[in-house]
């Protein structure tokens, strides 16, 4: 079973009948797929299960930050019009590209929870030093909101900061991994929102950039805590599960360890996302049941058994302690035995020794 868990799929979002003056309630947005959009989604699905592809990430950009007024889960309409394919598992995410403005906050707070619910994945995009900070260190804590993916500008001239050891560490620690879209080895087009985000760049400068900055990612993780996925907007930039481990093979990870990245490892992400909805769930205190048959009509009382076999114990043991000491080689008689009027001999002191 191979995962494919980022699909982009974009939708202009259109909102009716909104307040001039802002004193009457914003109606929520309306979101209409046209036919040739459905049309050219399903080719897209297919040409995955082609490849092999079994389970199937369709996500959704948003820039800076989640405002609770205005967003809108594009996805929920797309997935109710989609054809069923047996054995084929679609699942809804969210990338989120964090930039300067989104250090003071990007909606991914308690408040906001019932608008992250929709969504099986939380991905973040860092694109400064204290994003990717905060990427790490806190949105990687499990709580009702925790982001299990986070996917770094591979494509970028330069990365935007260092990897520094003690925040992948961290990372790994609390559950996270880092996201490697294949599209940037390909040179292929990526995500517009993306690209109009300055998180990606596309064309053979970004091929380049992706093969250094994916190297090095490598070294830093070790190979652990590593998922594929494509990101690839063009239908004639998907690749099969296959190629896609030999190109990663050429970064220095093994075979099985590509392998894993396309298959172990997100099916252990995907689990680990489902406890976002049972965090701190409240669950009754469980109670063994017997069989009336199998439950004896009178109960004795333990408590009295107990205390009466107390000093039994208590005396066996000195009794059993007694008897050792007694029995050790050249140990005194007991002072209550029947040769108890022999007396202990003084040692006497060693002349030669003083």
């Amino acid at each position: 079973m191979f995962f494919d868990l980022n699909v982009p799929i974009q939708k202009v979002q259109q909102r009716i009948n909104a307040s001039k003056k802002g004193k009457q309630p914003q109606q929520e947005a309306t979101i209409s797929w046209t036919p040739s959009e459905i049309v050219d989604i399903e080719t897209r699905i297919d040409l995955l299960v082609h490849l092999g592809y079994s389970v199937i990430g369709i996500s959704q950009t948003v820039y800076k930050k989640v405002d609770p007024k205005s967003h809108v889960n594009v996805l929920d309409g797309l997935l109710s019009r989609l054809r069923t394919r047996p054995g084929i598992v679609y699942l809804k995410r969210l990338n989120i590209v964090l930039d300067s403005e989104s250090e003071k906050g990007f909606g991914l707070i308690n408040a906001n929870a019932s608008l992250f619910n929709g969504y099986d994945l939380i991905a973040l995009v860092p694109t400064t030093h204290n994003t990717f900070s905060l990427a790490c260190l806190t949105h990687s804590m499990p709580t009702p909101l925790t982001a299990h993916i986070i996917s770094l500008p591979l494509t970028l001239p330069r990365l935007p900061y260092h990897l520094k050891h003690t925040l992948i560490r961290t990372a790994l620690k609390n559950g996270a991994v880092f996201e490697i879209n294949y599209v940037g080895a390909l040179g292929g087009e990526n995500d517009p929102v993306l690209v109009e985000a300055n998180a990606a760049e596309s064309g053979a400068a970004a091929k380049r950039n992706w093969w250094a900055a994916t190297r090095e990612l490598v070294r830093v993780t070790k190979g652990k805590g590593l998922v594929i996925s494509g990101g690839v907007v063009s239908e004639a930039d998907f690749r099969p599960p296959r190629d896609i481990g030999n190109i990663i093979a050429l970064l220095g990870l093994s075979q099985d360890a590509a392998h894993d990245a396309l298959t172990k490892t997100p099916k252990s992400l995907i689990i680990r996302a489902e406890t976002r909805k049972t965090y701190r769930a409240v669950l009754s205190e469980p109670k063994v049941v017997f069989p009336s048959h199998l439950v004896p009509t009178e109960v004795p009382d333990m408590k009295s058994s107990d205390d009466s076999q107390e000093p039994q114990e208590t005396t066996d043991s000195n009794t059993l302690k007694r008897l050792r000491e007694d029995s050790g080689p050249g140990a005194s008689p007991s002072p209550h035995s029947s040769t108890g009027a022999a007396k202990k001999k003084k040692r006497r002191p060693n002349k030669e020794a003083i």
